[in-house]
């Protein structure tokens, strides 16, 4: 992962690896262990051996007792005897367990026994076999360690498994949460124009219920949105199910990006702002793409209607009540621009229709004309989010006790540290939950200190600016103040460790969102460098890339150091055309263009993945044409001519040809194929290049075949063949081409050889005998 150009902790957590660790680190201290102390050896020796002394008492006691019967005299005697090689036996196995007694300590505490026993002459090789079977026991052991770890990771999973199948099966359709909406589109569309206007509403009055600024997200209580699309809901028939609507506040695909789990959106819809003015732009097609792979619903809101020239605004009305009171004109400029961008999205596979001519939401795209300036069309496009998500997305949007947030983004706040903005779309966050989320050192695991929300405008008395929360539900905006958030990365899912869960299996998966991306890069090592500001934002850049052909050879999240540079300069090595670093959306360091440039290591710089493309394309070309250009003269053109009139004889050879095949250019080695008189044996002999090309006494840089006769002069650096001695008019002139000009014509010049010229070139390599 280092190579991968960023630094990720470690992804195998496994209990056995640390204890085999500590086992071969105990066993390499061992070696540089001092002996034990003698005295405290024979002591142990000496206790053992004392035990088998009594032993041996016992044995000659119950012998002495048996043959008493036979010699009663020599009783006393025996008894002395017997107690006297007891003795003697005593003494010898206290000095021969010294020494084993002391090897089997060091080989228990040192667990390197058995290289100790070599060193001594004359010890028996017990010691050794004994080592190593302590050492196929410690493997063993290791072995059984990992498999239980296994084991009680699988445990683990299956655990959080069941609970997640219990947290769906407890769901109901009478508890929904609110959906969560994001805002797409290009630059200038008029996106946050729209949610601005979305938001104006009674706060001021401090209603109850009312629109209430989150983290990162703006919350509409039901019956802020029952208000505001009064307007088209006049005969009230239409019934509102959800609780209310959360709109996510930074516009853009970035933070749709980031709103995902396990590989799908947590967005349940979103409204892709379209200039009605402009149809669809780069931006717009790169979110539509977004929207596509992740299998999101969405709304487009056709907006800038009020730029239709002689529109009459009605503030925050009902679109088609004001297109009623348009002038024809006006109708028609509508309709031709709406025609324009039904077949616009034609032309990217989406059928679309007017919202109130839709029939089919499930096929058809629907087109909500709006305006950020007026508010005309907000009242429609709220209504139909609501319709939409509480008709065909009830399964979604039934609440989960289980927790589902995502980090929006990461940022240090006075007083709090460094603080991460949440998106909590399900379950319940309290204080002091242990939490798990993906940072560029590995998995963060840390205790929430605070859960803070903005304080509402009316308590202004309140010096703070946030509120402290015992505990938040989904769905809302958060931040999150905790230890040791650092490094956390923006896209990365936020798990908490549930009493029951096991904190590294919830690390691994936590962690396997960027291992996944990290695993994407070129195995080669030939590829570009990517730099992208948050998870999401990299893998779609990475999927773009992909797209395109484009080969990544590091990867990495947040601002660009001399490091990141140093990690791409490798490439100029390996690849000098893919030393370049493609950064989406992140600062690069002062320090870092300092270096890049030294090194003549290019960086691209954009907010719109499609910008990024166009340059590096840009810079690809400019590398080919360098490369087509030091390489012109290595490059040489097929052609056969045929001489018709020889004007000068050497230094420099002006001939009149005709071009029989192929094409002649200037600087094309020219040479003529003869047969030795003597030997018979292929001769080749080389005019010179061509340094000029006349028709009719003007300079022309090409001939082609069946094109009329030229003047050619060929001119050479040494002694250069004569016609009339070296050769004759009659004998047909060759371009001199090799195995490196070929080589270089496909490389460079595919497209300008023709296929008559690529089977011409068949034809001449076994002339100049080219393999």
């Amino acid at each position: 992962m280092l190579a991968a150009g960023i630094k990720v902790g470690p992804q195998e957590y496994v209990e056995a690896d640390k204890k085999k660790t500590v086992y071969e680190g105990k066993k390499k201290r061992g070696k540089n262990e001092q002996m034990i102390d003698e005295d405290v050896a024979l002591a142990e020796a000496a206790e053992r051996a004392r035990a088998q002394a009594e032993k041996a008492m016992k044995e000659a006691q119950e012998k002495a007792a048996r043959e008493r019967a036979e010699a009663d005299a020599k009783a006393a005697a025996d008894k002395k005897a017997a107690e006297s090689d007891i003795e003697d036996d005593w003494e010898a196995a206290a000095e021969a367990e010294a020494e084993d007694v002391k090897e089997s300590w060091d080989a228990d505490s040192t667990e390197n026994g058995d290289k100790k026993a070599a060193k001594k002459d004359g010890e028996d090789v017990t010691g050794d076999d004994e080592s190593e079977s302590d050492e196929d026991s410690d493997d063993e052991r290791i072995s059984a360690a990992r498999q239980a770890e296994a084991q009680r990771k699988k445990i683990a999973a299956e655990r959080r498994e069941k609970a997640h199948q219990a947290a769906l099966a407890a769901r109901s359709k009478d508890d929904l949460r609110s959906p969560i909406c994001c805002i797409l589109g290009h630059v200038d569309t008029g996106k946050t124009k729209l949610l601005d206007k979305v938001r104006q509403t009674h706060v001021q009055e401090g209603e109850a219920g009312g629109i209430t600024q989150q983290i990162g997200a703006t919350y509409f209580p039901v019956d802020a949105i029952r208000q505001k699309t009064a307007v088209v809901n006049k005969d009230n028939k239409f019934d509102f199910k959800v609780p209310g609507l959360l709109v996510i506040d930074t516009p853009g695909h970035e933070s749709f990006s980031n709103l995902r789990s396990r590989g799908s959106s947590l967005c349940n819809i979103a409204i892709l702002v379209v200039d009605i003015m402009h149809g669809l732009e780069q931006q717009t097609l790169e979110s539509m793409r977004l929207l596509r792979d992740r299998k999101t619903p969405f709304i487009v809101a056709l907006n800038k209607i009020d730029r239709l020239y002689g529109w009459k605004k009605v503030e925050n009305n009902g679109f088609q009540e004001s297109l009623a009171l348009q002038n024809k004109s006006v109708h028609n400029e509508f309709k031709k621009r709406l025609d324009d961008t039904k077949l616009a999205f034609a032309e990217q596979g989406f059928n679309s229709e007017l919202f109130y001519e839709n029939k089919s939401m499930a096929k058809f795209v629907s087109l909500i004309p709006t305006s950020a300036h007026t508010g005309e069309g907000i009242p429609d496009m709220l209504k139909l989010i609501v319709q939409l998500t509480q008709e065909r997305m009830v399964g979604s949007l039934m609440y989960l006790s289980e927790v589902q947030a995502t980090v929006l983004e990461v940022k240090a706040i006075e007083g709090f540290g460094m603080t991460i903005d949440v998106i909590l779309s399900n379950g319940v966050l309290r204080e002091g939950d242990r939490i798990v989320l993906c940072g560029t050192e590995g998995a963060i695991k840390t205790n929430i200190r605070a859960l803070l929300t903005p304080a509402p405008l009316r308590e202004l008395r309140l010096k703070s600016a946030y509120v402290h929360n015992k505990e938040v539900k989904a769905a809302l905006g958060v931040k999150i103040s905790a230890p040791g958030l650092e490094g956390a990365i923006a896209g990365s899912r936020l798990m908490v460790v549930g009493p029951d869960d096991d904190e590294e299996d919830i690390e691994d998966e936590v962690e396997s969102d960027l291992t996944n991306l990290l695993s994407r890069v070129e195995k080669s090592g030939r590829g570009v460098s990517v730099q992208a500001s948050t998870l999401g934002s990299l893998e779609a850049l990475l999927d773009f890339l992909k797209d395109c052909k484009i080969p990544v050879a590091n990867v990495g999240i947040g601002p660009v150091y001399k490091r990141d540079i140093m990690q791409c300069g490798i490439m100029l090595e390996k690849a000098p055309d893919y030393a370049v670093m493609l950064c989406f959306d992140v600062k690069v360091d002062k320090e870092a263009h300092a270096y890049a440039e030294d090194q003549g290591i290019k960086i691209f710089t954009a907010d719109i993945i499609y910008h990024l493309f166009d340059s590096f394309t840009k810079h690809m070309d400019e590398m080919l044409e360098k490369k087509k250009e030091e390489s012109k003269m290595l490059a040489v053109f097929p052609c056969v001519l045929k001489p018709i009139a020889v004007f000068n004889k050497a230094n420099p050879i002006v001939i009149g040809v005709d071009v029989v095949e192929g094409q002649l250019k200037i600087n094309t080695p020219i040479a003529a194929v003869k047969s030795n008189p003597v030997t018979n044996a292929k001769e080749i002999v080389s005019l010179g290049r061509v340094t000029s090309i006349e028709r009719e006494h003007k300079q022309i840089p090409v001939c082609k075949k069946g094109q009329p006769s030229v003047a050619v002069k060929i001119e050479m650096g040494g002694h250069q063949p004569m016609y009339g001695r070296q050769l004759e008019e009659e004998d047909s002139l060759y371009s001199l081409v090799s195995r490196a000009s070929i080589d270089c014509l496909k490389e460079f010049y595919r497209k300008e050889v023709s296929n008559d010229e690529w089977q011409l070139l068949i034809k001449l390599k076994p002339l100049f005998d080219i393999n």
